[in-house]
């Protein structure tokens, strides 16, 4: 019982650190209407640059995050002007197509820079576990679980009640009667994009403190999907439940099917239950029904 309890509790808390990657894609989605699929590429970037301030330049801890934050948020910046902004008005698939190729030429970028060698990270987080009961868990993956709960109730705030927030939620329902009332479009695409890169560099701290790791950490981007899509994209608030969902199902997947299949189902079974899910409703949990003249 102790051990089935261990592996939900570990699974909802790992789900918690997906809904934060998740909240990347989101916040993008909502401002500027585009599926960012080089999310988990932006979160190497961010692990990598930590990796350079800290272990490379020997910088202190603090100030190696604090570095590792602001270049992200710029080079965030340098990809909405430089990639996504002369594509403003165009066609989704166009959007969704840059953004792959972003991902290939990102993951090709960290490999030329940083090699594929495995890259040890200081421990941000004490290694010591958190004692709960008659269970230990891992120190990092509860102070991302409290952190995600922070920024998801942030960000909610932020979009609910700032006018700043508003108006980036306005633009992503069309960019052309958002300029016609005179809302900062482009301001607010790249706003969003440097809010996203923050979160990424933030995510991959918490995944990878005290940890080695390799240009494949991109593939956390991919393993958050289902947890975006099954909240549904505008959805802040939807993302918490939606990656208990996927982190509790993980867990279980893992102490009851990973053994009779010999490993392998819980990497897969989030993606089961977002295809089952989306098949029922298709904008997610809490996606926005959009509802059009004829």
């Amino acid at each position: 019982m102790t051990s089935l309890m261990s592996h939900v509790i570990s699974g909802a808390l790992t789900g918690l650190l997906y809904a934060l990657i998740s909240m990347g894609f989101v916040i993008i989605y909502r401002a500027g209407r585009v599926f960012n699929f080089a999310q988990g590429e932006v979160l190497v970037v961010g692990a990598f640059l930590l990796w350079s301030f800290a272990m490379y330049f020997n910088l202190p801890l603090w100030l190696s995050i604090l570095l590792a934050f602001l270049i992200s948020a710029v080079v965030g910046l340098i990809v909405e002007r430089v990639i996504l902004r002369p594509l403003v008005g165009e066609e989704l698939f166009a959007l969704v197509m840059v953004t792959i190729g972003l991902m290939v030429f990102t993951r090709g970028l960290v490999l030329v820079i940083w090699g594929a060698d495995v890259h040890f990270i200081p421990p941000v987080f004490p290694m010591k576990g958190v004692k709960l009961g008659s269970l230990m868990l891992d120190r990092g993956l509860v102070y991302g679980g409290l952190l995600t709960l922070a920024m998801a109730g942030l960000f909610s705030w932020f979009f609910n009640h700032t006018r700043m927030g508003m108006e980036m939620t306005a633009v992503a329902e069309d960019h052309q009667i958002a300029l016609s009332l005179g809302l900062k479009v482009k301001w607010s695409i790249a706003a969003a994009w440097a809010i996203s890169g923050v979160l990424c560099t933030m995510s991959a701290i918490i995944f990878v403190s005290g940890k080695g790791m390799t240009f494949l950490v991109g593939d956390i981007g991919m393993s958050a999907l289902p947890v975006a899509l099954l909240a549904g994209l505008e959805s802040i608030g939807g993302l918490i439940l939606a990656g208990l969902i996927i982190g509790v199902s993980m867990g279980l997947a893992e102490f009851f099917l990973d053994p009779l299949f010999e490993g392998g189902v819980a990497t897969v079974f989030p993606f089961v239950i977002m295809i089952i899910v989306l098949l029922v409703r298709p904008t997610g949990l809490f996606g926005w029904k959009t509802i059009e003249r004829i």
